[in-house]
């Protein structure tokens, strides 16, 4: 049911199917949706129906421990998770804000837990490192973008550089793609200065992507064709890791399925070793081990990735900041996806009708009329009055989450001073062996408070998620 939906809708669709009273049966490919609307799930393994009580992240855990008692499995296990374990320190030690980084390393290290319940995957792929990488790679300086004579966005002032991960956040309709465009350099930028680095090299991914596909060409052929003195075992190769094995390889892609069209305009992006991904909702049609095989690849991308979808899992765990287009500009964005549910939400509440897709005249009034529960006042009041009981508890919460991450921005400015004071060559001569021995006893100090600090902040900040679930509810 999330297929072609944005992130906006796919949130309001959640939120009304968990209040739904009757018996739903769905299937999913969004496993964010499976984790909050699910309370069983049907696993087809091998030709047999499994059933597992628990939402998604659930069945994750008792089949990683499944397959963890088969030792290949359980040695794979260990190797991903050590993969993992690398980007988590590596987005440690570059992490600027404290919200925002806390946020990101609890995905992480979720996303390490959960891995080994995929190591059965038939997809295993990464896109190459780009031979050449320029610094910066691209830049947009008082861009206008739009339609025709018709402005959308205005004032772009934005730059990507090698290791840029930006997620972008925004309402349907706000110019996301139109914002795409402009960064591709396909005529939607109006005015303004596009500058690109000399040997930038963009992947482009969208859905309309697949219909310029060449439906009689094998996936053989698409990458051949890119790569005319490529040995045939290289490239049979390559397309394994994306499942496409034996004759499949060789075959027209016109009887495919969307997936894996989608599967083949992924190997070709990566064939041609980008530095700079451009994805408009990647994970449409793909499936819950392809989506985690794409993740996996996106984590371990060494150049510049700007990203639009709707799979809050994706977006958590492969983009380092937000940011938000909406009313006309393009901006950073402080929060999280958290903050953003809880932003959209606000904006949603003047609105006379929920988002949703499009749907035909006669099936309008069923959406709209559906669910809509009247309350007496005495009900409303009963409510409201439940509600301030809710936000006065909330309010002292909020505010030592704020001051935790106050103290957790000073002592990484803290940190990252000690650690330029620690580079200085002159600190190691003898003479300084006493100056560096503080220096160092003070570094240990800081990092050990950090951690506390960020030990509270994750638990504070468990009881602010659970109160305001409790207040959206």
């Amino acid at each position: 049911p999330t297929n072609h939906l944005d992130l906006d809708a796919c949130l309001w669709l959640e939120n009304w199917l968990r209040k739904y009273p009757g018996t739903l049966l769905f299937i999913s490919h969004d496993r964010d949706f499976m984790d909050r609307v699910a309370t069983h799930l049907v696993h087809f393994d091998q030709k047999q129906l499994v059933l597992y009580t628990g939402n998604y992240s659930a069945f994750e855990r008792q089949r990683a421990e499944r397959l963890a008692q088969q030792q290949a499995s359980f040695e794979r296990q260990q190797a991903r998770i050590a993969e993992i374990q690398r980007f988590i320190d590596r987005f440690k030690a570059k992490a600027t804000k404290a919200r925002q980084a806390q946020s990101r390393v609890k995905a992480l290290e979720r996303m390490e837990k959960i891995a080994p319940a995929h190591v059965d995957s038939p997809f295993s792929f990464e896109f190459p490192v780009a031979d050449k990488v320029s610094n910066p790679l691209l830049s947009i300086r008082h861009g206008v973008a739009g339609h025709g004579d018709v402005p959308i966005l205005k004032n772009i002032n934005v730059t990507l550089l090698p290791g840029t991960r930006v997620g972008l956040l925004g309402p349907n309709g706000a110019g996301k793609s139109t914002f795409m465009d402009a960064l591709r350099g396909t005529g939607t930028l109006l005015s303004g200065e596009r500058t690109c680095g000399e040997h930038l090299a963009i992947g482009y991914f969208a859905q309309h992507q697949l219909e310029s596909l060449d439906l009689d060409a094998s996936p053989f052929l698409h990458l051949q064709r890119l790569a005319p003195t490529a040995s045939e075992q290289k490239v049979r190769d390559f397309l394994g890791g994306f499942d496409f094995h034996g004759d499949e390889a060789l075959a027209p892609i016109r009887s495919f399925s969307g997936g894996e069209k989608a599967r083949v305009a992924l190997a070709v992006i990566a064939w041609q070793k980008p530095n700079l991904l451009l994805l408009d909702e990647p994970t449409n049609h793909l499936d819950l081990e392809m989506r985690q095989a794409l993740t996996m690849a996106l984590q371990n991308f060494e150049g510049a990735i700007v990203v639009v979808s709707h799979d809050r899992h994706l977006l958590r765990n492969t983009v380092d900041e937000f940011w938000l287009v909406c009313d006309g500009a393009v901006g950073e964005y402080e929060g999280d996806l958290e903050d953003y549910e809880r932003w959209l939400a606000e904006r949603r509440k003047d609105e006379e009708s929920p988002p949703r897709r499009e749907v035909a005249e006669g099936q309008e009034k069923s959406v709209n009329t559906a669910g809509a529960a009247t309350l007496t006042a005495d009900e409303r009041k009963a409510r409201k009055r439940q509600e301030a009981e809710l936000r006065q508890k909330l309010s002292p919460w909020r505010k030592k989450q704020g001051t935790l991450e106050t103290r957790m921005e000073q002592l990484q400015q803290k940190l990252a001073t000690m650690e330029q004071n620690l580079a200085d060559p002159g600190l190691y001569d003898d003479q300084q062996k006493v100056r560096l021995k503080e220096l160092l006893a003070e570094q240990t100090e800081l990092k050990r408070e950090l951690e506390d600090v960020e030990a509270e902040w994750l638990e504070v900040s468990e009881t602010v998620e659970n109160l305001e679930a409790e207040l959206a509810g």
